[in-house]
């Protein structure tokens, strides 16, 4: 309190002097205009409402894309087709192995359910469940990934796929992983402890073994989270008009990003052919830079019509209160600043049951992020190769470079200019993969004939 005051009383006693010298300077016959003062730009100045030129690189932004897609519609014409993803859907070969692929996930998850109520009654010893649910993991991902590789399946229906077994994998080392932490907790009869709130039990509590049934885990299957916990957050109720609004959004924001897709990215990509063969560096750069804002562009609306809209809506649906899918991933200054807030649900997951784990076992925090990486790379590299049914490893490099990228900007940059670099890996990063991936796609599929197929 006395700090406060002599703070009061030297800002009075400062005003006062001002006062003082703006009287005395109007006094003075020569009329002074200048005082003391920084340059509105200079960091010391202390200056930073910088709206009105972040508004003018919106327009200059909006002016320089207007004139791309007037290039691009006079060049090659409308080339949007709505249909085309529904004709994708409703393609024989796509259409009936998909759904009986995704049918098909009913028997891992209902095979998990067993395997924890059976160790739950003592059935089943912790071993042999142990291995029973490494054989079920395995098969998650090995499954399918034989059935779109070896099958004529469409690459976008196979990535699709093998996202949807990928997550289910996912969900269900949770799942195991928790399952176990309560069986070990009721040996030590602690987990009593959890139910109680207050000195009384809530009756909505749930306490183990009394979640190993079918609700709970098609439960946890459909909720938008990755970490299973026997008692979630829950909305008190359905928002009708919160839900019609993701809803809407979630339908005009797909159409929007696939007639980008067609419209904009399509072109380049097919035009970066010749380039390629002839090795034209030059040429080369200009194609990526020019694949680069489309696709950064079409990259950030599908964020928001992920992570915001279909997460929200699902969430919604299921009332699952925990709505944190994203942080300020776009103040990111590190590398791995980006990667621990852009998707909450996977860096809580590998927070969780990889490297926490792994540091436990004694690895050190560097070779624990680095594992980290390698796994996610896998999954990268998982959801790409397989279904083009070829194997160049550039989704793997690209999320393994990662690593001594972070590095690099750690040490050498701070502040907005390593948030620049974060931002700069994302917009060169993703096209240039693209481009080496319809490189090699091309030179497989398409290079005898005349006509690239859609």
């Amino acid at each position: 309190m006395a700090d406060s005051s002599t703070d009061t009383r030297q800002r009075n006693v400062q005003s006062k002097n001002t006062d003082v010298s703006k009287e005395a300077k109007k006094s003075r016959p020569d009329k002074p205009v200048h005082h003391s003062n920084e340059s509105l730009l200079s960091t010391e100045s202390g200056y930073n409402n910088y709206r009105g030129l972040l508004n003018l690189c919106i327009v200059l932004l909006a002016l320089s894309n207007g004139r791309v897609a007037l290039e691009n519609f006079l060049k090659y014409g409308i080339l949007v087709d709505p249909l085309q993803w529904f004709r994708i859907l409703i393609h024989d070969q796509f259409h009936w192995s998909f759904v009986a692929l995704f049918l098909c996930t009913n028997i891992f998850i209902l095979f998990s359910l067993l395997l924890e109520y059976a160790v739950s009654k003592n059935k089943i010893s912790e071993v042999t469940t142990y291995w029973l649910h490494l054989v079920n993991l395995f098969s998650i991902l090995f499954f399918p990934a034989v059935i779109v590789y070896f099958c004529d399946t469409h690459p976008v229906g196979g990535s699709l796929a093998l996202g949807g077994f990928s997550t289910m994998f996912l969900k269900l080392v949770s799942y195991m992983i928790v399952n176990r932490w309560c069986r070990e907790a009721r040996e030590k009869k602690v987990s009593d402890v959890d139910s109680k709130v207050n000195g009384h039990v809530e009756p909505s509590h749930i306490v183990y073994p009394g979640n190993l049934n079918i609700k709970d885990i098609y439960y946890f299957i459909f909720v938008p989270t990755l970490c299973y916990e026997l008692n979630f957050p829950r909305s008190p109720r359905i928002r009708k008009r919160f839900l019609i609004k993701r809803f809407l959004e979630m339908l005009f924001i797909s159409q929007l990003m696939f007639g980008l897709i067609q419209q904009w990215m399509v072109p380049t990509i097919r035009n970066s052919t010749i380039p390629f063969k002839e090795m034209n560096y030059s040429r080369l750069l200009e194609r990526l830079l020019k694949l680069a804002v489309p696709n950064h562009l079409i990259w950030l609306i599908g964020f928001y019509w992920f992570f915001h809209s279909c997460l929200n809506f699902m969430a919604e649906l299921a009332r699952f209160a925990d709505r944190e899918f994203y942080r300020d991933w776009w103040n990111s200054e590190t590398v791995n600043y980006f990667w621990q807030n852009w998707n909450i649900p996977v860096h809580r997951w590998c927070l969780r049951h990889l490297y926490m784990p792994l540091t436990q076992m004694g690895y050190n925090r560097s070779s624990a992020t680095v594992i980290v990486f390698l796994i996610s790379a896998f999954f990268h590299e998982y959801l790409v190769s397989i279904p083009l049914k070829m194997f160049r490893l550039w989704a793997f490099i690209g999320m393994a470079a990662q690593v001594p990228f972070a590095r690099f900007v750690r040490r050498f940059l701070a502040g907005k200019f390593s948030n620049m670099a974060v931002w700069l890996s994302l917009i060169i990063g993703q096209p240039l993969a693209i481009l080496m991936y319809y490189h090699d796609y091309y030179i497989i599929h398409y290079e005898n004939s005349n006509e690239i197929s859609h």
